[in-house]
């Protein structure tokens, strides 16, 4: 089993920075793809990025493109979202989320066998 754990979140101000961490414990991240999904109050889940189990590809959503970039450090078990120039669209519950598959499962909920918990971002006007 894979348990994950979201860290970073909290409340900036448009066009500020926030830096998301997902860790990882119970195994190792090697062998997962990993990603982040995001559900503000009354919406769906919406996919944000991720990242393949070797890191040599990613996926990254149309409306966060150009300002989220994801990346992985398997030596430390942990995968960061770095998020610059945030909006206040962007605010939503952030989820970690861990697949045997590869990014392209990342489009579809079911095919998450892991999640984190969530973290909070707020992008305030």
């Amino acid at each position: 089993q894979v348990q994950l754990v979201e860290s970073g979140g909290g409340l900036v101000q448009a066009g500020g920075s926030l830096r998301l961490s997902c860790a990882a414990s119970g195994r190792t991240f090697s062998n997962y793809a990993v990603g982040w999904f995001r559900q503000a109050p009354g919406n769906e889940r919406e996919f944000v990025a991720a990242i393949s189990w070797s890191g040599s590809t990613t996926n990254i959503a149309n409306s966060v493109e150009g300002r989220f970039t994801i990346s992985r450090d398997d030596a430390k078990n942990t995968v960061t979202l770095q998020m610059n120039t945030l909006k206040p669209e962007d605010t939503a519950v952030y989820y970690c989320a861990a697949t045997l598959g590869t990014v392209n499962s990342f489009r579809r909920t079911s095919s998450i066998n892991y999640w984190g918990q969530g973290t909070q971002v707020t992008v305030s006007s």
